[in-house]
């Protein structure tokens, strides 16, 4: 280090006056000595890079940094709606390109009980079952008011293991697209008199008065099919 620092600081100090003199030389000692102090870490630093690198520049020896991974820059600039509907356009027009089985599957089944499984397996293999909605008639005769909607027997049939939630699974079937409550009836009535001979559909039939069965069914629908002959095991 020079003198220069030391003359400039003391033209300083005299042109000053009183306790600004004083005030000013501690600010001017306190940044010399921080000057000071960062110019020797740094040097410090700079011989301990060299020291590992085996005395090569940092440059020299830094490593190479990958790109990020297509996954990592789709999330960071994510595509637009519109982006995303031609691409779906482009891959339909595409004769090389093959879907084999229809993208929303793998979403559904992370969205199913183990029951509803069974459920499904049960509609793939036996087709529609039956169910009947229970309605009592108004006083007067005039219409009907509901008692029971949907009473069925497919908890058992399909061996599931909470029959008491067995209408949320139906509930959610249905809101996954896989099932459809039909308003026709099946051919075979059959299947409708082992039904109506089920104690909830008797209780409901009782305390309805002058209760009646409304016949209807329960399927799948053209996408449940599918769904069920691409992910579940029907052999």
């Amino acid at each position: 280090m020079t003198d220069e620092p030391d003359k400039e600081e003391a033209g300083l100090l005299e042109s000053a006056p009183g306790i600004a003199r004083i005030a000013l030389g501690m600010g001017l000692r306190t940044a010399r000595w921080a000057a000071e102090t960062s110019l020797r870490t740094g040097g410090k630093l700079i011989g301990v890079d060299l020291e590992r690198n085996g005395g090569k520049p940092p440059e020299e020896t830094a490593d190479v940094v990958p790109s990020p991974p297509p996954d990592e820059s789709e999330a960071a600039h994510p595509r637009t709606l519109r982006e995303r509907g031609a691409e779906l356009l482009r891959l339909s027009a595409d004769v090389d390109y093959e879907e084999e089985f229809h993208p929303a599957y793998e979403r559904i089944l992370a969205q199913l009980a183990p029951d509803e499984a069974r459920i499904l397996r049960l509609l793939a293999l036996r087709g529609a079952q039956p169910a009947v909605d229970v309605r009592a008639g108004r006083v007067l005769g005039i219409g009907s008011e509901m008692v029971a909607p949907g009473l069925n027997m497919i908890g058992p049939e399909a061996g599931c293991r909470y029959l008491d939630r067995v209408p949320a699974y139906l509930n959610n079937l249905y809101r996954l697209g896989l099932i459809w409550f039909s308003r026709e009836p099946l051919e075979d009535p059959l299947a409708y008199q082992v039904l109506e001979a089920q104690p909830d559909v008797l209780e409901a039939l009782r305390s309805g008065g002058r209760g009646k069965t409304i016949r209807r069914s329960i399927l799948l629908t053209p996408f449940g099919e599918d769904f069920c002959r691409v992910t579940l095991p029907l052999s």
